[in-house]
């Protein structure tokens, strides 16, 4: 994460998520490692960025959360200050409707909110 800090209020403070657990990166680093429980067994470890080329360079797709009401996450998301990247849609997946939308965190992560209909 670039913004440490700026992750961890956007996961707690807009998102509702519950920081569990925080630990230093190292015994002689002043970086802090945070765990942030999202509810149904979904953790977020918000990790501050090291400087070696692998971890500048790293990135995954996207982080899926389900939820019960993906509008509701979506609305909460852009107010805690994600940028929008899909609004809420309706999709079939295969034999399962489902209503997805997607942001941009303040780390420019992918979120996925995710419902099952």
């Amino acid at each position: 994460m670039k913004d440490a800090q700026k992750s961890l209020d956007f996961y707690t403070q807009g998102l509702g998520g519950k920081m569990v657990f925080s630990f230093p990166m190292s015994d002689d680093d002043a970086k802090t490692i945070y765990l942030v429980d999202m509810g149904g067994n979904a953790v977020i470890e918000i990790i501050p960025r090291g400087n070696g080329e692998e971890e500048l360079n790293a990135h995954w797709a996207h982080l899926a959360i389900r939820t019960d009401d993906s509008r509701a996450a979506y609305d909460l998301a852009i107010k805690a200050g994600a940028v929008s990247k899909m609004e809420p849609k309706e999709v079939k997946l295969g034999t399962m409707d489902a209503c997805i939308a997607f942001v941009y965190g303040p780390d420019q992560e992918v979120l996925e909110f995710f419902q099952v209909l």
